[in-house]
């Protein structure tokens, strides 16, 4: 039986839609990260500014709650979906259906009536569409990643077929898009034919009161690093597309008498074989004792560890944004990356960090030793890229998406475009 939850009279009504994973889940696992996070801070922020925000996803554990609140008029809603528990994000496709149809049981019980659906990801997007069909509600997708864009950035990567059908459909009747840059905008009217009027540039958010510059060596005190070691810092995904093996490539190509240790942040224990691979090739490389596997850290303690770095790498083929990037840039620690996606509208080469554009380790070292061996350099990056990312404020972006929703309640489910201008404020 669930508790009657009513917003306030005239209060606008949003289903957001989160199939594959929850974002109260612990970050760092194969499906958790950014995504995750921007959809709880967003659905805070806009259910602070009177929205009434239902964060729908598939319940992965018995013992979760059917309704729990993450902030004024906001709160997230397990829908059974499949076996409640983890299983592969493949196999939560085939539990769409059902997923659909439980969110449907749950307004309808809850006596809930949705004026907007904001679909995450592309399986969400699937169930979405239906829901906002159901609903004569305008949906409103973000894709987050694109399977033909992850294609194409890395050969070994293998999409189902299924996807790339359902990501073109989705984008070829979504009442908006959501995109994190321009960068993916243009993919999305290139290589899926999205039409440029429905989508609305929104750069993704971070919490600059969490991610905030504080004393390196306190931060490095209380992870137990030691004084005046040089720290190289990844966190993200531990998987091939996140570029790690490069990573650990142009470390072993620095020099030989450099005090320095690589953190790798993240993984879960589907992550396993992964990370045994990894640490193969750093044994084989020699340099196994300056690589060390951190595993899953929670978004709250993250800032210790950006803090405690000299810089941090994103090694990524393919990067929609680059959340890790700029929750570094806003604790002050110089960034070095690669040439993709969403980062190259997020870091200013040679003043906030380094954009390189080769996949291969060699450059990456090269601008490793750069920092590493400058400390007025990293000083000077490190200012410059807290004060480039006050624009990722998450009040920027819920003002910005709040201004898609505006114009679609509006205008109808098909005349509500906005301007890049009006949504990348």
């Amino acid at each position: 039986m669930t508790t009657a939850w009513r917003p306030a009279t005239g209060r606008r009504r949003v289903a957001v839609i989160s199939a594959h994973t929850s974002p109260l889940a612990t970050l760092g696992g194969r499906e958790t990260g950014g995504m995750n996070v921007y959809v709880r801070e967003l659905s805070r922020e806009l259910g602070a500014r009177g929205y009434a925000i239902d964060v729908y996803t598939r319940r992965d554990s018995a013992g979760a709650p059917e309704v729990q609140p993450i902030g004024p008029n906001a709160r997230v809603i397990h829908v059974d979906a499949g076996p409640a528990r983890t299983i592969e994000k493949e196999a939560i496709a085939l539990h769409l259906d059902e997923f659909e149809r439980n969110v449907r049981a749950f307004a309808a019980r809850d006596r809930a009536a949705y004026d907007l659906v904001h679909s995450h990801y592309w399986m969400s997007g699937v169930a979405g569409a239906q829901l906002a069909a159901a609903w004569d509600a305008p949906h409103v997708v973000m894709f987050h990643t694109l399977a033909e864009v992850k294609m194409r950035a890395r050969l070994s990567e293998s999409e189902p077929p299924a996807r790339i059908a359902a990501e073109r459909a989705i984008a070829g009747a979504a009442s908006a898009i959501v995109v994190a840059s321009d960068h993916e905008k243009r993919l999305l009217t290139s290589l899926y034919g999205a039409g440029e009027a429905r989508i609305n540039v929104v750069p993704c958010g971070v919490d600059l009161d969490l991610f905030t510059p504080s004393d390196k060596r306190q931060a490095r005190l209380a992870l137990g690093l030691r004084e005046g070691e040089r720290i190289i810092l990844f966190v993200g995904r531990i998987e091939p597309l996140k570029g790690i093996d490069i990573l650990i490539s142009a470390a072993a190509q620095l020099h030989d008498d450099e005090n320095f240790k690589v953190l790798i942040v993240g993984g879960d224990a589907r992550a396993a074989a992964e990370v045994d691979q990894l640490r193969e090739l750093a044994e084989r490389l020699g340099i196994d004792h300056h690589v060390s596997f951190v595993g899953a850290v929670e978004h709250g303690k993250l800032p210790l560890y950006y803090n405690a770095a000299d810089v941090c790498v994103v090694p990524s083929y393919y990067e929609s944004f680059g959340l890790v990037a700029v929750e570094s840039m806003a604790c002050g620690t110089p960034v070095v990356a690669s040439r993709v996606g969403g980062l190259t509208s997020t870091i200013s080469d040679g003043q906030t960090g380094y954009l390189i554009p080769w996949r291969c380790p060699e450059p990456f070292a090269e601008r490793l030793e750069l920092l590493l061996d400058n400390d007025e350099l990293r000083a000077s990056f490190g200012q410059a890229a807290r004060q480039a990312v006050e624009r990722f404020r998450w009040a920027n972006v819920a003002d910005a998406v709040s201004d898609v929703y505006d114009a679609l309640l509006a205008n109808g489910p098909d005349g509500g475009s906005t301007t890049d201008e009006a949504a990348a404020r």
